[in-house]
Parts: C-alpha cells; structure tokens; sequence
C-alpha cells in the first residue's frame, strides 16, 4: 500500500508511460517487420500497423502471406493487450480520482513553493488542530505535516495545506520549505518524534523556531539539550492553568480572552525594534508617546539579554533589540506596527477580528 497521496499519483503516471512505452514498441515492430520481412514501403507499412493495432477492420494494404499473416494476429493480440491494459490503467485513475489528486498536489507544491517566514505544524492530533485553529484565527501562514489517513481527511475537509508524509525524515521537511520558515512546531504524540523533528529542523534551519510537545518532564529535558527553543507539556501546562482557573479565574479569563480565539476584541502582540532602523530605539517610554499615538499599552519589554521588564514606566529606555509585549486591538496594534517599522519596509502581521 502507498503510504502517500503523492506516491499513488506517480505510480499510475508511471504505469501509464509504460502501457504507451509498451504499445510504441508494438508499434515499431510491425513497421519494421513489414517494411523489411514483407518489403513495404515505410507509408504502407506503418498505415497497416496502425489499422491493426486499431482492429478497425480493413483490408490487407498489400497481400500477405501465411507467414505474414500469422505476424499479423501476433501484432493484434500484443496491441489488445496493450491497449486493454492502458484502458485499465486510465479508468482506475479516473474513478480513483487520481488525476483530481494530482492536480491539488501541484496546486500544493506551488503554494509550498511560495511560501516563506511561515509555520509548520507537524502532527494534526488533537494538540495539532487546535494550533491550526489559533493559526488560522491569526492568518497567519503555515503548513502541516501527518501521515495518519484520517488526520489528513479532516485537514482536508477543513481547508488547510497539507504534506502527507513522515515529518521526522529531512526529505519531509524540505518539501514543506523548512529552510524559509519562521517556526516549527512539533506536536506528534511521540517524544521521541518531536526529538528528531526539532534535530533535522535545526540542523536545516539553525535560525528557525522550534516548539515541541513532551509527555514527561525527561522528554521535556532531552528536547531542550536537543534544540527545542520552548517545550511544552500539556500535562504540565495543563495542571498549572487548572490550579490557576481555581485561584485566579477572572485573570484566566481576561487572559484567555486576549491570546487566543477568533472572536477577541483585545489583543497581544510583540514587537522587536529593530537595530539601527526603528525610531524610537534609545528614547524613553514618556519620549516614544506610543500608548498616545496608538492607543497600545506597552505591558512588559523583554531585553536582549532575556531581562523582562514588567509594566515599564516613563523613563525606560528603548534598546536596539527590545521586545515589546503590548495589548490593544486589531487597529491599534497594526498601527504600533507601522510606528515602529521604518518607511518602506513590511508591516509586520497584523491580528484579524475586531
């Protein structure tokens, strides 16, 4: 059994070019027998081999005899079979819907193609779709890695691009342009899988993102040595914002409300400045106005060094590297955006709903 949409197709492509390698070589050698064995000429020759191989029913072009004609039933029952086995062939492919398949995969190819600074999402479990979901309420860009059958089915169904393949081989991930994208997020029920998925990701892509899924705080471990730039534990994560719901559950709902679902009418996002470029770097908070000229609050500034700075009053610095963490909505944060970006570069994305 092929383990991949991409394999059927290139199989039937493979078994049609051999049924039409086959049926030319039959072709050729009913020219060429009655060319030289019965002395035809080239045009009467190969008229006689089409008419044949087409069993259309016409006459003998020239005379033949016993031995010509034995030829000539040998050369009708190769082109049936040939023939017979092409029709097998191109009906298979058409009721399997082959060629359907075909056609997404290269619409698949182009759009992995073009792709860049995007998301990989690798597995499409339960932990899978609900990243998917978060990506897809962001718009942002990316793409996912499964091999299981009804994972790829319920992509499908819902729209999203997808690689049907194993997304621990290299072969796998350079199909889906790891060496473009921003971030890999490995989320297969494996831990042992997310190990080698982080190892291939950094080893094509040292500067790309990898978050990784663990079961067990010594996977946790072994994928942080391993490269992971940020382990996760739903176990874990799990426990922890369970006891905060009970302790805390009206910041749990405020927090909820603005780092994930579709629907929020508030946002987070952060920003970095830019060395050299962003026009605010080396002003204080008071100097820079944002929270006036955006309506964003500033809520927290991580420094290159990875200091965190909570609730930055007016006389913090603003250094070349800073990340901003702010809160606003869509409008306001696509509007820091561009405050922050110098004239003529790339907005940076900018958060849908609102």
């Amino acid at each position: 059994m092929y383990s991949t949409l991409e394999q059927k197709y290139q199989r039937i492509q493979k078994e049609l070019m051999v049924g039409g390698m086959a049926l030319g070589g039959v072709f050729v050698i009913g020219t060429l027998w009655y060319c030289f064995v019965e002395g035809w000429s080239w045009e009467d020759a190969a008229y006689m081999t089409i008419i044949t191989l087409a069993t259309v029913g016409y006459g003998e072009t020239n005379p033949l005899g016993s031995r010509g004609r034995l030829f000539t039933i040998a050369l009708i029952i190769m082109g049936v079979i040939n023939i017979g086995y092409i029709v097998n062939r191109f009906t298979e492919a058409v009721i399997q819907g082959y060629f359907q398949e075909g056609i997404k995969l290269q619409q698949q190819r182009r759009i992995m193609e073009s792709l860049s600074e995007h998301y990989i999402i690798c597995g499409f479990s339960r932990t899978g779709r609900q990243i998917a979901k978060e990506f897809r309420a962001e718009g942002v860009p990316f793409v996912i890695i499964d091999s299981n059958l009804e994972s790829i089915q319920k992509s499908q169904e819902q729209g999203y691009v997808l690689y049907q393949g194993d997304a621990t081989l290299d072969e796998t991930l350079l199909k889906v342009g790891v060496e473009r994208a921003a971030c890999i997020v490995a989320a297969l029920p494996s831990d042992a899988e997310n190990l080698y998925i982080v190892l291939s990701a950094k080893t094509l892509n040292p500067q790309i993102r990898a978050i990784a899924r663990a079961s067990t705080e010594e996977a946790l471990q072994k994928l942080q040595r391993g490269g992971a730039d940020v382990v996760i534990s739903p176990y874990i994560s799990g426990g922890k914002r369970m006891a905060a719901a009970a302790l805390r559950p009206q910041v749990m709902d405020f927090v909820d409300g603005i780092i994930s679902g579709s629907d929020r009418r508030l946002y987070m996002e952060e920003v970095r400045l830019d060395p050299g470029v962003c026009p605010i770097v080396g002003q204080t908070l008071a100097q820079a106005r944002l929270r006036a000229k955006t309506g964003a609050l500033v809520l927290a500034i991580r420094r290159h060094d990875g200091t965190l700075i909570g609730g930055p009053n007016a006389d913090t610095v603003f250094i070349a590297g800073d990340v901003l963490i702010a809160m606003g909505t869509a409008e306001q944060l696509s509007d820091l955006n561009k405050l922050l970006q110098p004239v003529g570069s790339q907005e940076l994305r900018r958060p849908k709903g609102g």
